[in-house]
């Protein structure tokens, strides 16, 4: 019976296990996986296993941790595509600055970051979003005319185009901003363009 607590951490393994397959935010995450791999750690070395138990602690948890936060923080960016025009009129910067905090709001609540990538021309602009260098592209309308307008709505002083299917979601339920057409745009390979 002097052992029971023992049981009590290896108990405490699949609880773990199961509170970070089931959890949202992947920095909380993050933070589980380093508790299970200390818990790991503990019952290594209690078990009598030195050697495994600082192999789970260094590899296991702590280089593991690491890594996953870095490809966690890679690969939770949307890249948008803008203008870069210095002769944008201050009315139109308001509106575009309640755009982007409306945006970073919207993605950030899916723990992503608004990344802007700016481009000289229309033409580079639309062309990054068809080589998928980046995922959304925004626009005044006097200049991205190319997908045309959405039936039914009046003209708007920007334009957004997105590429992915889950961000046009994401963005018509959401974006309550007056200031944009939404706009999806299939892929070069298929070749159509969806309102």
């Amino acid at each position: 019976m002097a052992d029971s607590y023992i049981y009590v951490i290896i108990a405490l393994l699949p609880l773990a296990a199961s509170m970070l397959v089931l959890q949202v935010n992947p920095y909380h995450a993050l933070v589980i996986r380093g508790i299970l791999g200390a818990m790991a750690a503990l019952v290594y070395e209690v078990l009598g296993a030195p050697d495994v138990a600082l192999t789970e602690a260094l590899v296991g948890t702590m280089l593991a941790i690491t890594l996953y936060a870095i490809a966690v923080r890679s690969s939770l960016v949307m890249r948008l595509g803008v203008i870069k025009d210095e002769s944008i009129k201050a009315d139109d910067d308001r509106l575009f600055g309640q755009l982007m905090n409306e945006l970073r709001t919207i993605f950030g609540k899916r723990h992503m970051r608004l990344e802007l990538v700016t481009y000289t021309n229309t033409q580079a602009l639309h062309r990054a979003l068809m080589d998928k260098e980046v995922h959304a592209i925004c626009a005044p309308s006097e200049y991205s005319d190319e997908y045309g307008d959405v039936p039914g709505d009046e003209k708007q002083p920007y334009q957004t185009a997105t590429r992915v299917q889950r961000i046009y979601e994401i963005m018509q339920s959401e974006l309550s901003s007056p200031g944009t057409t939404l706009t999806y745009v299939s892929t070069p390979d298929s070749g159509k363009k969806h309102p």
